[in-house]
């Protein structure tokens, strides 16, 4: 993992959603409303809300909102029934993507992400085409500007609670766990005080794709805005090195 600041990335993405955060509250929303109407409403017996409230939180999402939106997920008989679906295809140079989204229209879904791959030179494959070359894991960035403290301190804790690996990196510290062990890590940190710019479960390429022509980079980065750009899109990765 050294090597790469992959907070640069997170903190331009951050960036492009505080310039539209109703995005991020979108994602969020979905997200919470997927989780109580699979787990119930209480965080302590539904580990998949209490990652999304993490997840909100890592994005500064106010308090109140989650709580509305927990509220609202639990008494709204009504609500919209979501359904999360994955896209996997490739971009150019032989990159690998791979799109989460959650969607009350599949159809929908499915021909405004490949409208996204379309436009920027990709095209979407089978289930399964590009997972393979990605592993599921927790991950959790801590802004080495938010964190002034013994980074051997910070890499005890982490490993202590249950964490796989810890890498310090140019602008960031990286902490990786099993994406079962992420909310028992995450908590632990928290209760030091410890800040926390994203801590959530993602995939994480095995190997990195550089794109050398700018006519591939200005290709990716068009799929990649298009993506972005996408209600239904939840998140989206790949192995590009950026």
């Amino acid at each position: 993992m050294s090597g790469h600041s992959k907070f640069a990335n997170i903190k331009h993405k951050k960036e492009k959603n505080d310039a539209a955060k109703g995005k991020i509250f979108t994602i969020i929303g979905r997200e919470i409303a997927v989780a109580v109407k699979e787990g119930g409403p209480d965080p302590a017996n539904n580990y998949k809300l209490a990652t999304v409230i993490a997840k909100a939180k890592a994005n500064n999402v106010p308090n109140d909102t989650i709580e509305r939106g927990i509220k609202k997920a639990a008494g709204d008989g009504n609500a919209v029934n979501y359904v999360a679906n994955t896209y996997e295809g490739y971009g150019p140079g032989g990159t690998a993507i791979i799109v989460d989204c959650l969607t009350d229209n599949k159809n929908r879904t499915a021909s405004n992400v490949r409208n996204c791959f379309t436009k920027g030179g990709g095209n979407v494959g089978t289930t399964g085409c590009v997972s393979y070359m990605f592993d599921k894991k927790g991950q959790i960035i801590i802004d080495k500007e938010e964190y002034d403290k013994d980074a051997d301190e910070l890499m005890m804790l982490a490993l202590d609670a249950g964490a796989e690996d810890f890498s310090d990196e140019e602008d960031s510290f990286e902490i990786i766990t099993d994406p079962d062990s992420l909310e028992e890590v995450r908590q632990a940190l928290e209760k030091e005080g410890i800040p926390m710019a994203q801590a959530e479960v993602t995939m994480i390429p095995q190997n990195y794709v550089t794109l050398t022509s700018e006519e591939d980079i200005k290709k990716m980065n068009r799929i990649l805005d298009l993506l972005d750009e996408d209600d239904d899109v939840q998140a989206v990765y790949h192995n590009w090195d950026e």
